[in-house]
């Protein structure tokens, strides 16, 4: 359904006939380390994340995972060879 309370205009899963079903009954600002994203909104209410209801719970555990300023380090994975193993496949 479409947002009656903060978003207004803007779909959300959380709403229902009877009012906001989020947490609180309604979404909350973004934080600090949210800004950059371009998933933000501005509203006359203040900022407020297009994707989360909540966004500082995405950040507990490290980056948001939808955040588009942050850059993701790929890292190469390294295999230790056993250079025993190595000669002997060498051999053929």
């Amino acid at each position: 359904m479409v947002c009656q309370t903060i978003k207004a205009g803007y779909e959300c899963s959380f709403m229902t006939k009877k009012g906001c079903g989020f947490n609180g009954g309604s979404c909350y600002a973004i934080i600090d380390r949210c800004e950059g994203c371009n998933r933000i909104i501005e509203l006359p209410t203040g900022q407020y994340c297009k994707v989360y209801p909540d966004p500082s719970s995405k950040w507990l555990s490290g980056n948001c995972p939808t955040a588009s300023h942050i850059k993701k380090d790929l890292k190469e994975s390294s295999q230790k060879i056993n250079p025993l193993k190595a000669s002997k496949r060498g051999k053929h």
